[in-house]
């Protein structure tokens, strides 16, 4: 299970989704996340599963390891699906003791099942194609024009991304001590829910542990190293925008603007009407 959390890790590659401005791609996740939530059906659901899945074909990023990084939220997915099925009220068509399955309660949780993966599949494409250091830099970037507000950008962006650079840490690290539990006879698969979680108590805390202390060779790393912040620090690579990067934006827009279609003139009740 652990080897199977993805989120945070880069996968290298040259696709020209690798190569777009950080800066872009931030702002494309942004706007795919709103796109997914103006989607209001079935139809508008297609269109942004055709958008996702031609982005992951050009990126070149493997379906088995985008898939392997919603093994770890099945069972948020999995309850949010059950809850709605049985708590949405309408049509019954099916009755299980006090609880029933209604026709509109499938459709909701499909509907919302479906929302919560898009989501997780469309985050994980930024870290996927992005290194740490250019989405740090990126962060930068885009907050920039607020520092006159007093938000310190250098330093957020720092700290997002020194988060997502420590979870793929964090997991060795974690696998790491599981293996050195189970050599000492811990068993971590078998008995009830309870039983498995106090058997979980070794890890958390050494684990715990381990991360303050990486923690802190991080900051006297950082100090030994003259670090004062974002205060006249310069770049070695300039933000800028590319022919690909207009490319980009413009099927980016159209994509857009048929779910904003979709979602105006509600395509699923009209294709319903024709077919019934």
């Amino acid at each position: 299970m652990i080897r199977d959390i993805t989120i945070g890790q880069y996968y290298p590659g040259y696709s020209v989704v690798h190569k777009l401005d950080t800066r872009l791609k931030i702002l494309m996740v942004l706007a795919y996340m709103a796109a997914i939530f103006v989607a209001s059906d079935f139809v508008g659901y297609a269109i942004v599963l055709i958008g996702l899945l031609c982005v992951v074909g050009i990126s070149k990023v493997p379906g088995r390891f985008i898939l392997r990084g919603l093994k770890p939220i099945f069972i948020i997915i999995a309850f949010t699906f059950v809850l709605n099925l049985f708590m949405t009220k309408g049509d019954v068509l099916v009755t299980l003791g006090p609880l029933t399955i209604t026709s509109q309660g499938v459709y909701t949780a499909c509907y919302m099942a479906l929302r919560i993966i898009f989501l997780i599949i469309g985050a994980s494409m930024l870290t996927f194609t992005t290194k740490p250091v250019k989405l740090t830099d990126g962060i930068e970037s885009l907050l920039k024009p607020f520092v006159r507000l007093g938000v310190p950008a250098h330093e957020l962006a720092m700290m997002m991304t020194i988060a997502l650079r420590f979870i793929p840490t964090l997991l060795e690290e974690t696998d790491k001590i599981m293996k050195a539990q189970q050599a000492r006879g811990a068993d971590f698969e078998t008995g009830n829910i309870f039983r498995r979680a106090k058997a979980l108590i070794p890890i958390f805390i050494p684990l715990i542990v381990g991360a303050f202390r990486m923690a802190g060779d991080l900051a006297m790393a950082m100090e030994a190293r003259c670090y004062r912040g974002g205060e006249g620090r310069t770049k070695m690579h300039e933000f800028c925008f590319g022919r690909k990067d207009a490319q980009a934006i413009c099927w980016f827009a159209v994509w857009f603007a048929l779910i904003v279609c979709e979602r105006i003139f509600d395509l699923q009740s009209v294709l319903v009407a024709l077919f019934s």
